[in-house]
């Protein structure tokens, strides 16, 4: 004859306790510390690049494979440049940063 035993319900777990072996190594990462951090300074021209490049994804414009030479050269241009041709999409495109 079978019998049926209870059934052992998933009760809720306490958050200070591991739940299996995995658990015990997973941990969470404490905040960086600004004080330790490795100084690191992007060129300008670079930050422009990246930033045009982000100012024609937001306007739905993908930069094709050939675009890279313009953009490249559009970046090392003069922040003041770079300021007028993001002014300029923005208000193509009618989009806020």
């Amino acid at each position: 004859m079978h019998t049926m035993t209870a059934s052992t319900a998933p009760t809720p777990t306490d958050p200070t306790r591991p739940h299996s072996r995995g658990a015990q190594d997973d941990f969470l990462l404490q905040p960086p510390d600004p004080a330790r951090r490795v100084p690191c300074r992007i060129d300008p021209v670079d930050l422009r690049r990246l930033d045009l490049l982000a100012l024609l994804t937001a306007a739905g414009i993908a930069p094709s494979a050939g675009d890279r030479a313009a953009i490249a050269r559009l970046s090392e241009l003069p922040g003041s440049v770079h300021a007028a041709l993001h002014r300029w999409l923005e208000q193509a495109y009618g989009f806020c940063r």
